[in-house]
């Protein structure tokens, strides 16, 4: 794991918590200029709430595209299907064709498979024996198998992609390791999208197929699958674990969950907002922007965090305490703008359906092992704790 001098300040976290110069700031400076070693753009890093929400949710005048000395360099290194490096058109036109399939009436189909899934994983954690990681047995395999079933991935193969993705997100070790395991992750999708246009079905990149044909290509379609099941696998395990870990550490809002079903809806929002596992990807200014008392000129990019967007809170200002009843749900840890997580209802649909059934099955869950003993995954990927033994 990289020393703390070696992680950037915004993805520095105090385990579940912003360190204290995130909330610093928060007050002081919501938009600064710093210094990443390697590129030559000037840097600004939003922490802010408001900026945070002006950068993400202006594509006129940010851009999306990754960062690169000129516009050729910047397209050549865009990942064929994944929206979140696309700008307008070419965002309008892949998103529009893929946000129906998000719709409540494919959710309500997946629904009872999802149950099924948890289900399975619940008998499987008692299975393990006490105390059990709660990572390995549930927060994990979970999400990976719901994202397979979204696009009727066979499930003998979800464990080597969820190991691949894995690898080349988050280790920090091996950087040729994360080059292979991401080739890897890459050409099963490749191989993938060529059996589905042989052979579609009735999951979502068949329904592309199906809808437009030869209008996507095969590389749009592999970056696609690639792209929402990352986050499928990733995001949702880090904060399902996170979650289960944060309830586990408020006893008075575990309490409360399991006393108030109807909460559930609610309970979600707030720990998704409250576990922030993900950072938003970088923004290119096309004009000279003025934001927060600052001048962001064109050709400038900015880096915005979510988490601190989430979570900061001013010294002075009431404390950042999870609350399962918060009225005030809205939070931008699925994004903002026209690249909020297009994957969100489903994100959301898991987390409704795990959390309260792990609940129900396990009435005295608890940590095995003192708060202090956790290790949490190196804050440079997507965050979450490495293992979460607990018993009950």
């Amino acid at each position: 794991m990289p020393k703390p001098s070696q992680i950037p300040l915004h993805e520095q976290r105090d385990g579940m918590d912003p360190v204290p110069e995130l909330a610093l700031m928060s007050r002081d400076t919501p938009l600064v200029e710093f210094d990443v070693p390697g590129t030559s753009e000037r840097t600004w890093l939003a922490v802010g709430n408001d900026v945070v929400r002006a950068v993400l949710g202006d594509a006129d005048r940010f851009s999306s595209l990754p960062p690169a000395d000129t516009d050729t360099d910047s397209r050549r290194l865009v990942q064929p299907g994944n929206l979140l490096q696309y700008d307008p058109p070419d965002h309008t036109r892949l998103r529009k064709m893929q946000t129906p399939e998000f719709t409540g009436r494919r959710m309500r189909r997946l629904e009872p498979m999802i149950e099924e899934i948890v289900a399975d994983h619940l008998d499987a954690l008692e299975r393990a024996g006490q105390p059990a990681d709660l990572i390995r047995h549930f927060a994990a395999p979970i999400p990976s198998l719901v994202g397979c079933l979204l696009f009727d991935i066979p499930r003998d193969d979800h464990a080597e992609l969820a190991r691949n993705l894995d690898i080349s997100r988050t280790d920090v070790h091996s950087r040729e390791r994360r080059m292979a395991a991401g080739k890897a992750y890459m050409a099963y999708m490749g191989k993938f999208i060529k059996r589905k246009r042989r052979r579609p079905g009735d999951d979502l990149i068949s329904a592309l197929i199906k809808e437009y044909g030869t209008e996507l290509t095969d590389d749009e379609l592999a970056g696609t699958v690639a792209t929402l099941l990352a986050p499928s696998v990733l995001n949702v395990g880090g904060t399902l674990g996170l979650s289960i870990l944060a309830l586990l550490r408020h006893p008075d809002q575990l309490a409360r969950f399991r006393e108030r079903p109807e909460l559930t809806e609610n309970a979600v929002e707030e720990l998704t907002r409250y576990t922030s596992v993900t950072a938003a990807s970088p923004r290119t200014a096309l004009e000279d922007v003025t934001l927060a008392g600052q001048l962001i000129k064109a050709g400038d990019v900015v880096i915005c965090s979510l988490f601190a967007a989430n979570r900061a809170r001013c010294p002075g200002a009431p404390t950042d305490d999870l609350d399962l009843t918060r009225e005030d749900t809205s939070h931008v840890a699925y994004g903002h703008g026209i690249h909020h997580c297009l994957g969100a209802p489903l994100a959301r649909l898991t987390l409704r359906i795990a959390l309260p059934a792990l609940l129900h099955r396990f009435p005295a869950l608890r940590l095995a092992v003192p708060p202090e003993e956790l290790r949490y995954k190196a804050p440079t990927g997507i965050y979450g704790v490495e293992t979460l033994p607990v018993a009950w």
